[in-house]
């Protein structure tokens, strides 16, 4: 049984920082790329970030390019979201996904999701 957990979220001030963990079980994690997706009230799920499987590229949303960082320990089976410079506008329950396709942008690309983990920033 596939299943991704994510933890690390939490309330932070603006400006503050966050590292948000994946732990991955029941896949090889090496073989799939993963990216983060965020859902806020009353919004639609919006990509975040993404890693290939190796961890050779990256991908990030505008809105958080330059403020965030995606990387991968497949020997951990786990991946992260280093999140800095936090807004309240990045108020969102966190979710990240597994994929073997290659358009990382798109959510119903994704095969596995974890239950998401809430990140609220006060201004």
């Amino acid at each position: 049984q596939v299943q991704l957990v994510e933890s690390g979220g939490g309330l932070v001030q603006a400006g503050g920082s966050l590292r948000l963990s994946c732990a991955a079980s029941g896949l090889t994690l090496s073989s799939y790329a993963m990216g983060w997706f965020r859902q806020a009230p009353g919004k639609e799920r919006e990509f975040v970030a993404a890693i290939t499987w190796s961890g050779a590229a990256t991908y990030y949303a505008d809105s958080v390019k330059g403020r965030s960082t995606i990387s991968r320990d497949n020997a951990k089976n786990t991946v992260y979201l280093q999140m800095n410079s936090l807004k309240p506008e990045d108020t969102a329950v966190y979710y990240c996904a597994a994929t073997r396709r290659a358009n990382y942008g798109q959510s119903n690309e994704y095969d596995y999701w974890g239950q998401g983990t809430q990140v609220t920033v006060s201004s």
